[in-house]
């Protein structure tokens, strides 16, 4: 499916012969440097702009029980300065070129990507590739403390003083073991951000980033062979680092329901319905996907018309397919009307959940499913940049499958199912005795809960 000539640098693809088969494909030249840093490049002169997006293997799922919260500090320390470029220039040097730039942190990677004028490729790679191999020289403990004090107000502004902001937090450490890596949130705890000394933010940083644990997506308005000139001669001298082993964690497994309330300063009382789920790329991840959008995937969905529009006992309901790496997260979040407890609208989503174990959805709902997936798929390709644009995508190809063009690959599965498929997936992994329903109520309402439980 490829062709592969080995260069000088490193490993050469040229991702063809999908294209010529007339699948979803981007064409795509990927190599790797002596250093260990991977590389692809995407030719697209539809705009006179280019996307340099990077992704290092340093999740929050890399931390340490005591040390949560690494992956993202790291996130905002990275755009405080380098070695070669003063504190606050990051951002001004690329405004100034018309350009603009952001970061994220989930469980598995930890992404940044610049999207500017493609006149301005060598800016972007010079201001990566510096606070690659020479972050160090410009870190100090106080530039430290500063970024810890700014992710701490970050969690208090969007979990602890956020309505239903605490909800999250509650689900992964109820799902999870303790010592599993998606039990702690990737911001972090508190305790940890305090207690994290600047030698073991020193450590983290020389584990995880080093070109060998990397790889840089190129997409936009380049000339091939110049493009891989410049990434060479900008990272070539970053020294690579230690192999990363891949992460141990126990086993994920429910064996019972978890029922929790939460009391929160909220107006409406939520329901959270959670099922861990196969990892992404596994047998099972898609058909939860379908199994989603089926339930609560837009207005002529089950839920939604039940709950929001006919019953109208809900003021919205939705669900979703968390994919991750290790393990994968599936949930039902529905909010109640004034009025209404969430006993109520669990009964109505337990009644859909049971008839689609044993009805599946028809051929037409299916078909819409398919039909909004492959929208959405044609809707990503036609950007290059920011989250979800096709740099971005090539790496997460790359890095979840080894194949950076894996779009044909990943739509086809969607297309491959039958209504008895989707069926089966929910009798599979949906069971009521394995399973956390939290109730997010109102101070002192506890009796809006969802409290009575469920067998299969």
């Amino acid at each position: 499916m490829k062709r592969i000539l080995l260069a000088v640098a490193g490993l050469l693809v040229t991702g063809t012969a999908a294209a010529q088969e007339g699948l979803l494909a981007i064409p795509y030249t990927q190599f790797t440097l002596p250093n260990g840093l991977n590389v692809i490049l995407h030719q697209d002169h539809s705009t006179p702009m280019v996307t340099v997006n990077l992704w290092y293997n340093a999740g929050s799922g890399r931390e340490k029980p005591g040390r949560t919260g690494f992956a993202h500090l790291f996130e905002h320390i990275l755009f405080e300065g380098s070695a070669n470029v003063p504190e606050g220039m990051f951002d001004e040097w690329l405004e100034s070129a018309g350009g603009s730039n952001n970061g994220s942190t989930n469980t598995d990677r930890t992404n940044y990507y610049e999207d500017v004028p493609s006149n301005a490729l060598d800016l972007a790679l010079f201001l990566e590739s510096d606070r690659m191999g020479h972050l160090l020289g410009a870190m100090s403990p106080a530039k430290v403390d500063g970024q810890r004090d700014v992710v701490k107000n970050e969690r208090r502004q969007s979990y602890e003083n956020r309505p239903y902001g605490m909800a999250s937090l509650t689900l992964d450490s109820a799902m999870y073991p303790p010592s599993h890596p998606y039990s702690w949130p990737t911001i972090g705890s508190m305790e940890d951000l305090s207690a994290a000394s600047y030698d073991d933010v020193v450590e983290f940083f020389k584990t995880y980033y080093a070109p060998n644990n990397a790889s840089l997506s190129i997409a936009g308005d380049i000339d091939l062979a110049q493009a891989r000139k410049r990434v060479e001669y900008w990272f070539a001298d970053v020294p690579g680092g230690k192999p990363v082993p891949p992460i141990e964690a126990p086993p994920a497994v429910l064996t019972a329901e978890k029922r929790m309330v939460l009391e929160d300063r909220v107006q409406l009382p939520r329901l959270y319905m959670c099922w861990l789920t196969p990892s992404i790329f596994t047998p099972g991840d898609a058909e939860m996907d379908v199994v989603a959008a089926v339930l609560a995937g837009g207005k002529n969905a089950r839920l939604y018309k039940r709950l929001v529009y006919d019953m109208q006992v809900a003021q919205d309901v939705f669900a979703y397919q968390g994919s991750a790496n290790l393990s994968s997260q599936f949930c039902i979040v529905t909010t109640a009307r004034a009025g209404h407890g969430l006993a109520e609208l669990e009964s109505v989503i337990q009644e859909e959940i049971a008839r689609l174990r044993t009805e599946p959805p028809t051929d037409r709902e299916l078909q819409r499913v398919v039909n909004q997936t492959e929208a959405s798929f044609l809707d990503r390709l036609e950007r290059i940049g920011s989250f979800g644009g096709k740099a971005d995508q090539l790496n997460a190809y790359y890095w979840r499958t080894g194949d950076p063009d894996y779009f044909a690959e990943d739509l086809a599965r969607y297309k491959a199912f039958a209504p008895k498929d989707i069926s089966a997936a929910v009798l599979a992994h949906l069971r009521d005795n394995a399973r956390v329903v939290l109730s997010v109520v109102p101070n002192g309402k506890p009796e809006l809960a969802a409290t009575k439980p469920s067998t299969d």
